[in-house]
């Protein structure tokens, strides 16, 4: 399968198959530009702001999933589990989905806008992760060492951090987020830089720690 990086919290996986699922789209955010219209299978949203939740950025007959439930389409099935987007139960910034995806063969798991550690019950209901893709920039979300605690947590075999400050973000991204150096220092394993990745269950290990993408 093949995971593609859009900026900000937006990624599209593609499996072996052909499937694509575009998870959290927007138009517009700072520097960062969509490449629209992204055409789609499935189109994923893990909560409803307006920098996650611009659907009409995907064309074709997709299947929108945006609640926490089973989903299934062709060779993807997709679960969402009921988090928030801060520390107080959602009282600050509200809900927030975590999406598991299995495909290929494969666990994948997209945070959105985790504000919070996940609890024993969450962690045994998501199970073992082969990549997760996390917020690491904290100020609304998980900060850089929080997220090296929900990697652990769920024994991810390689991390994907997201929604940190890049020079695509200017002088303004550094007022949103923090750098993606402090989600690294406290990983503390190995990091590869891709602008895109290319993985299968045979090949995951070569990737294990840390995989940084490029934004385009």
């Amino acid at each position: 399968m093949q995971i593609k990086w859009y900026g900000h919290s937006s990624y599209l996986l593609t499996s072996d198959a052909g499937t694509r699922v575009l998870i959290d789209p927007y138009f517009k955010f700072l520097g960062y530009r969509m490449p629209v219209p992204v055409e789609s299978d499935i189109v994923v949203v893990t909560h409803n702001h307006g920098d996650h939740n611009k659907v009409n950025a995907a064309s074709g007959d997709y299947l929108l999933v945006n609640e926490p439930k089973e989903y299934n389409c062709g060779d993807v099935s997709i679960s969402g589990f009921k988090t928030f987007h801060d520390k107080v139960n959602g009282k600050k910034r509200g809900p927030n989905i975590i999406f598991r995806f299995r495909m290929d063969g494969l666990t994948i798991c997209h945070c959105g806008d985790l504000g919070h550690l996940l609890t024993e019950e969450q962690v045994k209901e998501i199970g073992k992760v082969d990549v997760l893709i996390v917020p690491v920039g904290g100020r609304a979300t998980l900060a850089g060492a929080e997220a090296a605690q929900v990697m652990r947590q769920l024994h991810a075999t390689v991390a994907i951090p997201m929604h940190y400050s890049t020079k695509a973000l200017g002088i303004l991204g550094r007022f949103f987020f923090a750098k993606v150096e402090k989600f690294l220092e406290a990983a503390g394993t190995r990091t590869t830089d891709v602008k895109s990745l290319n993985v299968s269950k045979e090949s995951l290990a070569q990737y294990a720690g840390v995989v940084t993408m490029q934004y385009e």
